[in-house]
């Protein structure tokens, strides 16, 4: 059920009227924002555990309660995969969270790892009435939806979204990430036999190696990927598509439609003096080795160094994910280096809260520009150039401009590199006439997520060379509508 079909249902017009009954919006607009249970900083930075606690069932029901159910809900517009929002917020403010749950799943393949992991506050919640008209705190989308998707899990009666008759017309996916799980569970929908080739040993993809468990558990993907096992959806691992298997593989194996999802795991470098010394890695391995291949582990056939002077380089989420992963592993000066002010720093504010509480340092306003290593051929220092603001670049934030003479040297044994990524280049050069930006980004139709290889749709950051889970997930709706729309006959 689309935006308007939910606003003109009867169910809807029934709800609204209840509403008015039990509460009055003056009534509602006076509770303030629920608080997340969190974990104390002391304690969590000593081990894995999951910082954000979860909402509990009266939380949940009095903050589903602030939602003004407006007659025209622009939450919506702000969701990438057109979660019915109003629906499952009243949903949890009868008590009906097993209900909340199936809304949920109407539309994302992974709700759980949403409620966690999405920047609401600049989607979904920037959109709510509270924040556009009240100048107030939105209604905390991402929290229930967490907890809606919490709750069925932990009730044990997890529900599997209506599948349709199954067609017989085999679908390939290649890469487990969340464009490639979102394609696939709607794909599965409307009746394909969808397979899932992942080129890991573990399906997940940057849900399992580029975020820590203190952000989002193992065994909610886990959770979510076992929901869409049970929609039919197979997986196969450690299968590198352009290698393994070739793109003319797969036509042989009968496969009709190729979403390809294989995401931007490819690591950008600065290209500065010594960036080369022993301890100096990007984000992206950094973070593969701890989550993925128990680098943390001394007995570890790969572990990874345990600096005491940590400093990564960026300002995003995975930069935040980075230092607060060095903070667990026992650094005892842990460091943001990050060459515009921290107003324009990507990462998610909560994720900013979340490392200053655990000790982070936040030196805003700096740039690296040499590394400095012993006679090991291992980084010691590194040298800082001062910045300040300029004029706004391309993307609206002001331009960071070098002070001249202004340097500042510092001690580092460990350095981590958080300044994006690129799409691997595997996939693109492997398949013969498949249009590649001088990104290495895959161009598609953004509407359909078509290639112009009338068969090989794409996703994500394989096209959008770095983006944020829901925005991958989106991709993958938009491609599965399409792709189904082809191969039926509708398009």
């Amino acid at each position: 059920m689309d935006n308007k079909e939910y606003l003109a249902s009867e169910r809807a017009q029934s709800w609204r009227e209840e509403l008015r009954k039990s509460k009055s919006n003056k009534e509602r607009t006076q509770i303030k924002r629920v608080h997340m249970n969190e974990l104390a900083p002391a304690y969590r930075i000593t081990n894995k555990e999951e910082v954000n606690q979860g909402l509990t069932k009266e939380q949940a029901m009095t903050e589903a309660s602030r939602c003004l159910d407006c007659p025209t809900p622009l939450c919506m517009t702000g969701c990438p995969v057109q979660i019915n929002i109003p629906q499952f917020i009243k949903n949890i403010e009868r008590g009906e969270i097993l209900e909340a749950a199936k809304t949920l799943k109407e539309t994302s393949a992974l709700p759980a790892v949403c409620g966690r992991v999405c920047p609401q506050e600049k989607q979904c919640e920037s959109k709510c009435f509270y924040t556009q008209k009240m100048g107030k705190d939105a209604v905390a989308i991402g929290y229930l939806e967490r907890f809606a998707a919490d709750y069925e899990r932990e009730s044990g009666q997890i529900s599997v979204p209506e599948i349709k008759i199954h067609n017989g017309i085999k679908i390939a996916v290649v890469g487990s990430g969340p464009a490639g799980l979102a394609f696939a569970g709607d794909m599965a929908k409307y009746g394909y036999n969808v397979t899932v080739f992942e080129a890991l040993h573990e399906i997940g993809g940057v849900l399992k190696y580029g975020i820590p468990e203190f952000r989002l558990p193992n065994t909610i993907v886990d959770v979510e990927i076992n929901n869409l096992r049970k929609m039919g959806v197979e997986f196969i691992t450690d299968c590198i598509i352009g290698r393994t298997l070739s793109y003319d593989d797969l036509h042989e194996m009968g496969y009709k439609g190729i979403f390809v999802a294989s995401g931007a795991g490819l690591p950008r470098f600065m290209g500065i003096p010594g960036e080369n010394l022993i301890g100096i890695m990007s984000s992206n391995e950094y973070l593969t080795r701890v989550n993925l291949m128990d680098a943390a582990n001394p007995e570890s056939d790969t572990p990874v160094i345990k600096g005491k002077h940590v400093a990564i380089i960026g300002g995003g989420n995975t930069a935040m994910d980075s230092v607060r992963t060095a903070r667990r592993l026992g650094a005892e000066r842990a460091m943001i280096i990050y060459r515009r002010s921290e107003e324009e720093m990507p990462a998610r504010i909560e994720e900013i809260k979340h490392a200053k509480e655990e000790g982070v340092e936040f030196l805003t306003l700096y740039n690296p520009i040499k590394y400095i290593g012993d006679e090991k051929g291992k980084v010691k220092q590194m040298l800082l150039q001062k910045m300040e603001l300029g004029e706004p670049d391309a993307s609206g934030r002001r331009s960071p401009i070098a002070i001249s003479g202004k340097t500042e040297l510092i001690n580092v044994d460990e350095v981590v590199v958080s300044v994006g990524v690129s799409p691997n280049p595997l996939i693109p050069n492997s398949i013969k006439g498949l249009q590649v930006s001088k990104w290495g980004t895959i161009i598609v139709d953004q509407d359909t997520m078509r290639s112009d290889i009338p068969d090989l749709y794409a996703g994500g950051d394989i096209v959008r060379g770095g983006a944020t889970v829901i925005l991958a997930m989106g991709d993958g709706r938009r491609a599965a509508a399409s792709m189904h729309q082809a191969l039926s006959g509708k398009a």
